[in-house]
């Protein structure tokens, strides 16, 4: 199996965890790397095995309005703290990746600053889409161009020009080169040219064995994107969606629906897990019911794909976007704050309970995904592999849910893995006769191992 599909990914989002200036002033943040390396190792200790770190090239604000491809954003630092940051994840096992930020640049990269300077006769007025001397913008630059999202902020890249392709497959040569990187998430990944990203895939293959590409993708059919020809995986924003308005409408038909119609769809592709991210608000901020932080933190865990946690989500820190900004997702954080929280914070426990299981099970990141049994209110499926099985059970109602199912391998009994979490509690069950009959207390879900 390769790394990534056996993976569970920590998501930091740097700038905002180091406490960096909203723009870029040019002044490094101190001890932004020592801290960057302190949550890394903190994440290794509750079984996170890959870290995606990102954006990290030099920009001029949030990240994503790249100004230099080649070099490290100098309010987090300097190329060679990064380099000593990937050596000391790597000596832990852990796998980095960074942000790829190629659909779009700053309005200070060189390129653009060439297109402003010398238009019609630019060197690189080739490199961007949509280019228009008759135009004009709030920048009063004389000319008018594509963008992403509609901010001019953010410069569209021509990704069929060659030139253009090349420039950003040698940008992955240098930080594989320099800092042995493991993989690139493609930033907004479903407006990238077909053919670029199929570009990138034959390079991927080139560079390093099992080198990951993922892409951040929010609609459709994920399977145009990841397949053979193209990346190894994208966001599942779908699920994300499901899994909270799914405990908020007591409903567990739409996150079952959203699993066969996905696995329909990908087959045995894993899509990347995720309850919460930089882009959206943080859980508690959308359930209506915190309990069900466990219920969710479960599925992305169990449920077929690569799970992740968002910085301090393990925490259960809340995060809301503020007058149409993003920074109240990306806080400035300190460990410090939460050292005793595995013991104290259900949600904390849960997560290091997961990640120890997800290390010693091998039925969780591999085994085949079956439906046991399916209501509004009560959900369970198993993971199967070479004759062992693990069971959740879960119940997002008000009031205990009896469930009975046929057991998906022989068994005479069951172990409770996660009755000795934060706020665990004991579960009715009988195992018999190839069936399970189980009462689940309310708002309470758990993973139960077949004994045989």
């Amino acid at each position: 199996m390769a790394w990534y599909d056996n993976a569970v990914f920590y998501h930091i989002y740097p700038l905002g965890l180091c406490g960096c200036a909203h723009e870029n002033d040019g002044q490094p943040t101190p001890g932004a790397f020592e801290k960057l390396n302190a949550w890394a190792e903190h994440a290794a200790r509750i079984g996170c095995t890959a870290i995606y770190i990102g954006p990290l090239f030099e920009s001029g604000s949030h990240g994503y309005d790249t100004i230099d491809y080649r070099r490290v954003d100098r309010r987090l630092g300097t190329n060679e703290e990064f380099k000593e940051f990937v050596a000391g994840c790597h000596a832990r096992g852990q796998k980095v990746i960074v942000d790829g930020v190629f659909n779009h640049v700053g309005r200070d990269f060189f390129a653009f600053q060439d297109l402003k300077a010398n238009r019609e006769n630019a060197r690189y007025k080739d490199w961007f889409c949509d280019v228009n001397f008759w135009g004009n913008n709030e920048y009063n630059d004389g000319f008018s161009y594509g963008n992403w999202g509609g901010f001019n902020l953010l410069v569209k890249l021509n990704q069929r020009n060659p030139e253009v392709q090349n420039y950003h497959f040698d940008t992955i040569r240098f930080w594989v080169d320099e800092f042995d990187i493991d993989g690139i998430r493609l930033d907004a990944a479903d407006v990238l040219d077909f053919d670029f990203m199929k570009g990138l895939r034959r390079l991927a293959n080139e560079v390093k064995p099992e080198f990951w590409l993922m892409g951040e993708v929010i609609h459709g059919d994920y399977s145009r994107w990841a397949n053979p020809e193209m990346l190894h995986s994208v966001t599942n924003y779908e699920l994300h969606k499901g899994l909270w308005s799914g405990h908020n409408d007591h409903n567990y038909f739409e996150i079952a629906h959203t699993m066969r119609r996905l696995q329909g769809l990908c087959h045995d592709t894993k899509l990347y897990l995720f309850s919460d991210n930089h882009d959206v608000e943080r859980l508690p901020n959308k359930l209506r019911n915190k309990e069900h932080i466990r219920h969710i933190a479960i599925l992305v865990y169990t449920l077929w794909g690569i799970p992740s946690i968002y910085y301090g989500s393990e925490f259960g820190i809340e995060g809301k976007k503020e007058w149409g900004s993003d920074w109240p997702l990306r806080p400035c954080l300190n460990l410090d704050d939460y050292k005793d929280a595995e013991k104290t914070n259900f949600v904390t426990s849960v997560y290091a309970k997961l990640g120890k299981l997800h290390a010693e099970y091998p039925e969780l990141s591999s085994g085949e995904f079956k439906e046991l049994s399916l209501t509004t209110q009560g959900y369970a499926y198993a993971r199967v592999k070479d004759g062992e099985a693990i069971v959740a059970v879960m119940n997002n109602g008000d009031t205990p849910v009896q469930m009975e199912f046929q057991l998906p391998v022989e068994a005479s009994g069951y172990e409770d893995l996660m009755e000795d979490t934060v706020g665990g509690q004991k579960l009715l069950a009988e195992v018999g006769w190839g069936r399970m009959k189980v009462q689940v207390p309310s708002n309470y879900a758990t993973l139960l191992r077949l004994k045989h």
